[in-house]
This record gives structure tokens, sequence and C-alpha cells, in this order.
């Protein structure tokens, strides 16, 4: 179950020639696929991306009736391997996946895709997402696409121009038998806009069609000499192909008037700097700039001659380049030099070195910028009180960080809140983590966890530490990572050597932190994949006996248990925890709205709900500290005799009953208590609740009369 249905915007993917789209920049990529005559497509989910898959799968009877394949594929591994396809076939192919990590993870399919080149267009669409809100570590396509020649595109953040780019994509990748990136940053991925459609066009040569009528030439195959020949074939024949067809089809493009200044800036930085020159005057609200800028829509390769001819007349170019190392920066740098050019290039300094280009970051850099270049322009424009603003404080100094956490109602929660009581047992374990949600344990009230080295890779982290000592090393994976490369990297590697350590694969039926994609493992029906394949089967299956499904992690007692027992067991060999819940945001997607309509239709239902009584809280917090559910939260009582805050439980309670069962394992108190609260009850429920009311109401009036009288007599 995606976090999203597009089911009804697939509608819009049929629109023809002359008609308008309007939509999200995910859905337009995928228009643009159709329009371009796209054969294949597959992928794996990953912000700012996730959508494109889960459109893609909601758009297969579309894709079916255009005879498109699609393949939702079990990593970015397996979706880059896809595009061997297009090696022998005019096949136009094109996969996706998350910037940077899903580079990494497919880094070995797509280094022997740009040595044997293809004879289709082969398009990979990454979704970048750079800056302190991405999920990952901070790093660059860019470098990928130097060290194998892939073509890089980096469009205009506008609907529009993402759908030439895939048009021009593929074309490129075909004129010079390369396969091509095509890079959407996070806000391109969910620009809104309209562009005028074309018919979609069925593959000039389907797959099915490729299938009767194989094809095979041993020069493309990656071996010597054959591999040996195709670097020479990248930079005699693949490279000038594509410096011509970009230059001549003028991919990349020039703004504003002639000018002895200007900026050169990334194709998917080209809004924000127009928003910069707008503040400054310099712009208006359509774009027109006062300012000279060559937009890289294609950053890799750059085309020198090209940057030369923007330069001539100027003594001033910046360029605007988001991360680091400044690979575009150097790069034009050594064009000047060779060109013995005198123009004094400006870049990082102006701009930060690291982090993402903000519009206060831009507005800064670029003001700093013409006051060298052109102070006379800043003097004739209205100054923005914003432009020589006063320096921000440090506000780390005063306001608290504010690091991601899980749900209210996550289903992880109480297995870290029963590591933690083992933990206080047995004493403190080296714990390996994963990519996903459960990654949050690291942080507190829990801190539990440590290193990460790859999706799927935690118990393959903690190998060094498994060759026996006091305690036994544990490891945590999430369904989503186990089914992408736990299962063949992490848990061969365990059952291979012996392993003595644990691993708990927390699995809540989706890959969670992506959207709320199906897995094998996931226990819905799903109409075109196969569900409903059990971790543990898969477990048994290399070879490890020791494994314990547990099929509702909220039983904080039992988890504790059977952690306990992964720790001390004799048992020879790895030890596995299958620790299975639905997770709460999927569950609450699909049960609210029948619950809604339920309520509507005047049938019963009955929400739990948990409280805590104010008058047994002791106020200690433990609960807090074992939970930390962001529903707990503090209370001030209006009473002189207790200052300190009570725990409280808000209005977002979903009524998983976490907070009662750690309060339960962990002997802390009975404050806690579970109320139904009931839609449409029935005359008999009516009756009694009144009958209840009266008596509860009788009896509070008896004790606060009594109450008076003591009170008085004192």
């Amino acid at each position: 179950m995606a976090e999203r249905s597009f089911k009804a915007e697939v509608e819009d993917l049929r629109l023809g020639a002359g008609q308008t789209f309007t939509g999200e920049g995910i859905l337009a990529l995928t228009k643009a696929l159709l329009e371009n005559g796209v054969a294949y497509v597959g992928g794996y989910q990953g912000a700012p991306i996730s959508h494109l898959m889960d459109v893609l799968a909601d758009a297969q009877e579309l894709l079916g009736e255009l005879g498109v394949r699609f393949e939702a594929n079990a990593n970015e591994a397996a979706a880059a391997a896809m595009l061997a396809a297009s090696v022998h076939y005019p096949m136009r192919g094109a996969v996706t996946f998350k910037g940077s990590v899903g580079v990494n993870v497919a880094s070995d399919a797509l280094a022997n895709l740009a040595s044997s080149g293809v004879t289709g267009g082969a398009l990979v669409i990454v979704g970048e997402d750079y800056g302190e809100g991405s999920s990952i570590m901070q790093e660059r396509t860019h470098a990928f696409a130097m060290k194998s020649q892939f073509w890089l595109l980096d469009p205009r953040p506008n609907l529009p121009s993402i759908v030439q780019a895939v048009s021009d994509g593929f074309e490129l990748s075909e004129v010079s038998n390369t396969p091509v990136m095509l890079m959407v940053r996070i806000r391109s991925c969910h620009v809104t806009g309209s562009f005028q459609t074309r018919d979609n066009q069925r593959p000039t040569l389907t797959v099915k069609e490729a299938l009767s009528n194989p094809r095979s030439d041993f020069a493309r195959v990656v071996l010597p000499p054959m591999s040996f020949a195709h670097e020479q074939d990248k930079v005699k024949n693949r490279w000038p192909a594509a410096e011509k067809f970009i230059r001549e089809r003028g991919l990349n493009e020039v703004f504003g008037p002639k000018s002895d200044f200007g900026i050169v800036v990334q194709g998917g930085m080209y809004n924000g700097l127009i928003r910069a020159l707008q503040r400054l005057g310099l712009a208006d609200i359509y774009g027109d700039s006062a300012v000279p800028i060559y937009v890289l829509n294609v950053t890799y390769p750059l085309i020198s001659d090209e940057f030369l001819e923007f330069c001539a007349g100027k003594d001033h170019v910046l360029v605007i380049e988001e991360g680091q190392p400044e690979f575009i920066e150097t790069q034009l740098g050594s064009f000047l030099y060779r060109a013995e050019s005198a123009v004094r290039l400006h870049g990082k300094g102006l701009f930060p070195l690291a982090g993402e280009y903000t519009g206060a970051v831009m507005l800064e850099a670029v003001t700093g910028f013409l006051k060298t270049a052109a102070p006379e322009m800043l003097a004739a424009v209205v100054r923005s009180p914003n432009v020589d603003r006063p320096a921000i404080p440090d506000l780390s100094k005063t306001v608290p960080i504010r690091p991601p956490g899980f749900c209210t109602g996550c289903p992880e929660r109480p297995i870290f809140s029963a590591m933690k009581l083992v933990e206080k047992e047995l004493g403190k374990h080296q714990i390996a983590a994963d990519i996903g949600c459960h990654l949050f344990a690291s942080l507190p009230p829990f801190e539990i966890g440590g290193a990460t080295m790859g999706y799927g890779l935690g118990p393959a982290a903690n190998a060094a530490f498994d060759g026996g000592g006091a305690r036994r090393p544990i490891a945590i994976i999430g369904d989503g990572g186990f089914w992408h490369n736990g299962l063949s990297s992490s848990f061969t590697n365990m059952a291979f050597n012996k392993s003595d350590g644990v691993a708990i694969v927390v699995d809540n039926f989706y890959s969670a932190a992506t959207g709320g994609q199906d897995v094998m493992s996931s226990r819905a029906d799903n109409a075109t994949k196969a569900t409903k394949n059990p971790i543990s089967k898969a477990l048994a299956g290399i070879g490890i006996d020791w494994v314990r499904q547990i099929d509702h992690t909220y039983d904080v007692k039992k988890m504790r248990d059977t952690i306990r027992e992964a720790l001390t067991t004799d048992a020879p060999g790895p030890k596995v925890i299958v620790a299975s819940s639905e997770c709460m945001l999927n569950k609450q997607r699909r049960e609210k709205p029948l619950r809604a309509a339920a309520i509507k239709q005047g049938r019963r239902v009955d929400i739990p709900r948990f409280g805590i009584d104010e008058a047994v809280c002791t106020g200690d917090h433990a609960c807090i500290r074992l939970s930390g559910c962001p529903s707990l939260s503090l209370k001030k009582l209006d009473d002189p005799l207790r200052d300190d805050p009570v725990a409280s439980i808000d209005q977002s309670c979903v009524g998983c009953g976490n907070c009662g069962e750690v309060a339960d394992a962990a002997v802390l108190c009975p404050s806690f208590y579970r109320a139904d609260v009931v839609h449409n009850p029935s005359g008999f429920e009516l009756r009694l609740a009144g009958f209840r009311a009266r008596v509860i109401g009788a009896l509070q009036r008896r004790r606060d009369a009594k109450r008076l009288v003591f009170g008085g007599a004192a």
C-alpha cells in the first residue's frame, strides 16, 4: 500500500497532441516517457523519486496497452541491470532511483553499461535529495557521471523543461551510444505546472518483439580486449558526438543581455537564482533577467567553446554549483586557463563550500558577487530590507534540535522498549543498525544502534564482532532492507560463517520508510506482485535454524523474553528474531476511511484510546523514557501540593497500547487505562452509560459534600 495513490491522476497520462497537462513533476516525467516511446521502465523507490514508482504501478493498465514493460525491481542494482536490454536492441529504456545512494548500489551494473555502451536510448532518472532535510549522506551523483562517463542532465525545475529533458536525454543517448542520467531535485519532483502534451508513442521495438529476434554482439561484452576498445570509443567517438548534439540542439540556455559579467548556474538551481535576482530588482516575475545567465541543463559533459563564448567580453563570472567538491567550477576554471582568459571566476567562497543553497544563501552570495562585478547595478535598484539584514544568531545554542522519530503507534517502538529492558538486565551490547525507520532508535530516548553501512547491511556490519566475546553482537534490519540486499549480503554471510550473533528483522509489512510500497513479505494481496512470502522461510532456506517469529510486537513482555533468550541461549549458529506488526501509518491510511464510512452509515464503531489517571501518576516519567511516543507529553496540574508535571496522553493517540504494555513489562505504575470511544452506540449502551453517569455523579457529589464538611470543621 503506497503512501499515495495516483489512480485518478494517471488518467491524465492519456492526454494527446495539443492538450494541456497540469500536475506534479513526477507525473510529467511519466507522461514524457510515454510520449517518447519508452519500451521498458524499472526502478526502486526512494525519496524524492518514490512517487514515480507509485505512478508507474498505478498506470500499469496504460503501460500494457502501449506494450511497455514495467518492473518494480528488488534494488537499484537490479534496476540498472535492466538497461542491458538497450545494449543490443534499439529499445528505449528508463530506470529510476534515489540519487547518490541508489547510484552507489547500482554502481557495478552502471559501470558495465557505460563501458559497453548502448544501441537504444538508456535513461537513468535519479532523484537528488541534497540538503539538511535529506535522509542520506551528503554526496553528489555528478562524481559517478564523471567516473563512468554518463552524460548528466540537470534541467530547469519547470514542467516544460523536465519533459523536454526526457526527450533530449533519449536522443542524446542514442546519438552518442551512451547512457544518460537525468537528475531531478526534490523541488523538481514536486513542482506543479503545465505543458502541452503530445500523443503517447508505442515503442518502435517492444520487449516481446525483441524476444522474437534475439541479437548479440561480442564487441559490446565488457571483457578484454573489448573493454580497452570501449575506453577509446568513449573519448574518440561517444564524447564528440555528445558535445555536437548538446551544442547543436541548444540543450544549455543563455538568458539576459550582453554585459561584462555573468552567472553560470546548474539548471536545477535556476529558480533559486531568478528569485534572488527578483528580490534585488534585477529580474521580473516572468524570469526576464537584467543579468546574463548561462544555464547548464547538461552539467556533464561541459562544452568548452560554448562556455568560452559566454565569457567573451566579460571580466567576472559567478559559478553557482551546489554541493562539494566543486566539479563544475574546477572544470570551467580549467577551460579559462587553457584559453589564457583573464576572466575572474567566482564561486565557492561567495557560496558556502557545502550545504543546500537556500533562498537566503543564494541572495547573499549573488549580492556579494554583484558588489564586486557590478556595484552600479546594486546602487541603482531599490534595496530590499532583506539584502543587508543583520546576522542571524546561532539558534542552536538556544533552540533544541528536532531529530526524526517514530510515528505515534509505530510497531517498532515496543521492540526497542524491550531491548532497553534487556539491556538493563544483561548490560550494553554492540549493536549495528541499518537503513530504515528503525534507525530512529539510535536517537533518544532509546539510543540503540550504531553505524549504518548501507541498505541491508546491518548484520554484515557486525561481522568483525562475531568472533566470540563476553556478549553477542546484535544487528537491526528492516523488511525492506532484508529483501533489498540483506538476504544475500547479510544473512548468507552469517549462515556461511556460522555466526553466533543476533539479528532482529523489523517487519512492518512494507518498505515503509520509502512510502509504504509492498515487498515480498507484505501480507496484503497485490494484483501484479508476489507477496505473502515469509521472511522466516527465506531464512530457513539458507540454513538458519534458530528463528523466532513474533506477530505482535506490542507485546513488550514477549519481545523482551525472546531477545533475552537469543542473547543467552546455548544454540549454535545465527539467532534471528522476525518482529512483525503492520506499519501504523499504513494501517491508519487503510482503516480511517473505512471507519469514517461506517460511522457515517450509522454502524457501531468503537475506537480505543488510552489515558493516564492523574491522581495515580507519580510524575517520574519512566513511561516516556521507555516509550518516547509523540502522544505522551507532560501536563502541569492545578494542584499547589504537586509541583512536578504528570504524564499525559493527547488526542493524537491511535490506541496501540504500547504505553500500557511498557508500563506493565517494566513494572512502572498502574496509572494507564484504556477507554473505548463508541460511535453510534446501541440503545442498551446508551441506557447503561446514562446509569453509570448517574451513579458516578452521585458518588462524586457525596465525596464533594464530605470534603466541604471536613473542610469547614478544619
